[in-house]
């Protein structure tokens, strides 16, 4: 039996304020023209859809999705969605709605961390209870999306006789939309091995990512989960250029004004020190500024946070190569991006997809050698 085809998203940050990331467009953020350029630039330059940005005092990550949904043809959002904002039933009604109205291209990106939550009146604020609220959100999710008369009594959430209408598209492989899911602490990866179809890391070398997978298999297992297996992906931040000499003098660029504080770059937000996931990205540093073939691990230290914390940095070939190590792994889900957006958009959805999608051996014979020295 064939493999899954992979699928390779980018990312649309979903803010009104410029600068993010580095990103030199001065206006249009927070209008529909300009998130509708992005994600058009998305579809027609090979990426199968983006994962949409998320925060207290940004625009609502549901509605912008369901706008582009209704301007674009293939396009996929994948809709960041906390617990501690949404209802459980009330989410798994607008997206079933969405799903079905956009033709089965909705996917769900859970997110357990912190943000803000006294302004929206979340008031679970303790790690261990936020993920069991999270498992308890995903197990009811699923059930609302695939069953009727749903009578549930959690810790956290409780339905009674409730019937999601219309049910999302049900399509082949595809039950109802993907459940995406980041986490690294022993409580997250709970969850992921119990209840998410897909668990994202962040750009971690090769041996960290293989030894979660394994951990992962073995929880899974031992839990008993009764879902297909669970899958896994990669979001992780790709600076590309034609050679790649130019991706590390652009990378290097980068990080210098990260270091000298400009403002352009300034400081990436993120719970750097807390979060688990988080620190595990800023403790690679110690272990030198290049890993494997080209991850970069120099940004973590001057502010580059969550999936900007590390990049692959090379040609085309260079980070296809270093990208087709991970999947060798299994990761077939990819979350990527690099700033300016519009730009980068279309770079690497031209330079880089193709050789992603080529089912032809490794295009980079010697990847071994690839790196900074």
């Amino acid at each position: 039996m064939p493999a899954p085809r992979p699928r390779f998203l980018w990312y649309v940050p979903n803010t009104v304020e410029p600068g993010h990331r580095g990103d030199d467009t001065t206006t249009g953020w927070g209008s529909v023209e300009h998130a509708t350029e992005l994600a058009r630039a998305a579809e027609e330059h090979g990426w199968d859809g983006a994962l949409l940005g998320t925060g207290w005092g940004r625009p609502d990550t549901f509605t912008l999705a369901a706008t582009l949904a209704a301007r674009t043809t293939t396009f996929q959002p994948l809709i960041a969605v906390r617990p501690g904002y949404w209802q459980p039933a009330q989410f798994a009604a607008a997206a079933a709605t969405l799903d079905r109205l956009s033709q089965g291209r909705v996917l769900v990106n859970i997110v357990s961390g912190v943000d803000s939550p006294a302004a929206y009146g979340d008031t679970i604020l303790e790690p261990a209870a936020r993920y069991a609220r999270t498992e308890e959100f995903l197990h009811l999710v699923r059930r609302l999306w695939t069953e009727e008369h749903v009578t549930f009594r959690g810790e956290h959430y409780s339905v009674t006789g409730s019937t999601v209408a219309p049910r999302p598209c049900d399509a082949p492989g595809r039950p109802h939309p993907t459940l995406y899911f980041g986490g690294a602490s022993p409580a997250a990866e709970r969850v992921a091995a119990a209840e998410a179809d897909v668990q994202l890391f962040w750009g971690e070398p090769l041996d960290g990512v293989a030894e979660r997978i394994a951990r992962l298999r073995e929880l899974s297992a031992r839990l008993g989960r009764r879902h297909r297996p669970l899958e896994y992906g990669l979001r992780i931040t790709t600076v590309v250029r034609d050679t790649r000499e130019e991706a590390w003098s652009a990378a290097e660029e980068k990080v210098a004004k990260m270091a000298a504080g400009a403002g352009e770059i300034g400081s990436w937000s993120g719970n750097r020190r807390t979060a688990v996931g988080q620190r595990r990205l800023l403790d690679l540093a110690g272990r030198g500024d290049v890993l494997d073939t080209c991850l970069y691990t120099a940004p973590g230290r001057y502010g580059g946070g969550g999936a900007a914390t590390t990049w692959l940095v090379g040609s085309p070939d260079d980070v296809a190569g270093a990208l087709a190590a991970y999947r060798a792994l299994g990761i077939r889900h990819f979350v990527l991006s690099d700033t300016p957006y519009a730009r980068e958009t279309r770079r690497i959805g031209d330079r880089l997809l193709p050789l992603l999608r080529d089912p032809s051996p490794a295009r980079n014979p010697d990847a071994a050698a690839v790196g900074r020295a």
